[in-house]
């Protein structure tokens, strides 16, 4: 393997990259777009649920439990309502996902001890969104209760009982539980494992569908030397994606990096060259530019989407599903991202995950060197 023609290739594919203007807006603006779409408008969090009221009481102890849901930054009071007819209007029109309605007797039954019903009607069509809602109105019920059931116990006794158990919740990593911090490391790896193999699978391709093909085998080059001069523009392109992102990480969508910087480039540099072997494999494999394309379109958006753990937590998954996500190389790197980033883990605990991707990768660049070999003969 000679240097020199390595470099003569990535010079040519060099020039045609900043000659198809194409092939620069696929590289460089599109990642971009994509991660800060993403990054603001994909968020698990549920804030601002609006919310319309039905208070039958209309007493100063409805009106405090009301303050509890309005003044609450997961609920935003749009109104109020006077009979079941108003609130059904409202949730068809998307002006409430959430009704409450306080019945009639509401202070009475409360200063009487006895149990008062407060109904919550929720717009199911969303449920993920539904069942959010229903939990934090429960909290906030709970909380308006707390007070009243101690009150009420003094009442019948000196000293209220102390429950035999006392949670003390703790979260680890993500305090604040901001849906943010997971989802800008795992969508660095998604944009980063499309672009980077949509960018190489038309390399190959192209020089056949052009007839270029043929000067280049007449050439002293080897597969080998081809593939490689063929990655670096890509690789240059794939660098400059991968460092904008993790800055626009770090200092924009202020996800906190409690990791080590150095193992994080390392790491993703790692992840890229294996992107862009899976890439010049599939460009090898393709008959043609459009049919390759779409062939790594489909063969990484999906699994990196689907299955990497970066939406929907893998352990939830059919057993076959999650055996299939072990050859998802996107799953590693977001393990190996979010590692970094929150948790602030070393190599000793990724080295398994880094060795995957190694190995991964070779094997990837191996097959693509001998399926080239091949196709020349």
């Amino acid at each position: 393997m000679k240097l020199q023609r390595i470099t003569a290739v990535a010079r040519k594919e060099f020039i045609h990259v900043f000659r198809d203007i194409r092939s620069l807006i696929m590289g460089i603006a599109i990642p971009m777009m994509l991660l800060f779409l993403f990054g603001y408008a994909l968020t698990l969090d549920v804030d601002n649920v609006p919310l319309v009221v039905w208070d039958q009481s209309a007493t100063p102890a409805s009106r405090d439990l009301v303050s509890r849901f309005s003044g609450s930054h997961y609920f935003s009071l749009k109104g109020y309502a006077g009979d079941y007819r108003e609130i059904e209007r409202a949730i068809d029109r998307r002006d409430a996902l959430m009704a409450l309605v306080i019945p009639r007797g509401f202070a009475g039954d409360l200063q009487a001890g006895r149990q008062v019903r407060v109904q919550a009607i929720v717009d199911g069509s969303d449920s993920n969104t539904a069942t959010t809602a229903l939990g934090y109105a429960e909290f906030i019920v709970g909380t308006y209760s707390r007070p009243l059931i101690i009150a009420q116990i003094r009442r019948s006794a000196d000293q209220p009982p102390r429950p035999p158990l006392a949670p003390e919740p703790r979260v680890w990593f993500n305090a604040d539980l901001v849906s943010r911090n997971a989802i800008v490391p795992g969508l660095i790896a998604v944009i980063m494992m499309v672009i980077a193999a949509l960018l190489t699978s038309l390399t190959v391709a192209r020089e056949w569908e052009t007839g270029t093909m043929e000067q280049l085998i007449s050439t002293p080059l080897t597969g080998a030397e081809l593939i490689i001069g063929k990655l670096v523009p890509y690789f240059c392109i794939g660098l400059f994606d991968l460092v904008v992102a993790l800055l626009a990480g770090r200092f924009i969508f202020q996800v906190p990096m409690r990791g080590d910087r150095p193992l994080l480039l390392a790491t993703s540099i790692l992840f890229l060259l294996v992107a862009l072997a899976l890439g010049v494999f599939i460009s090898i494999v393709g008959k043609s530019q459009f049919a390759a394309s779409q062939f790594a379109m489909v063969a990484t958006l999906l699994p990196a989407f689907l299955l990497s753990g970066f939406v929907f937590p893998i352990a939830n998954m059919p057993i076959p599903l999650q055996a299939i996500t072990h050859a998802i190389p996107a799953r590693y790197f977001v393990t190996i991202l979010r590692g970094i980033y929150l948790k602030g883990i070393g190599i000793r605990v990724l080295a398994g995950d880094i060795l995957f991707l190694a190995v991964f990768g070779t094997l990837i660049f191996a097959l693509a060197v001998r399926k080239f070999r091949k196709k020349m003969s």
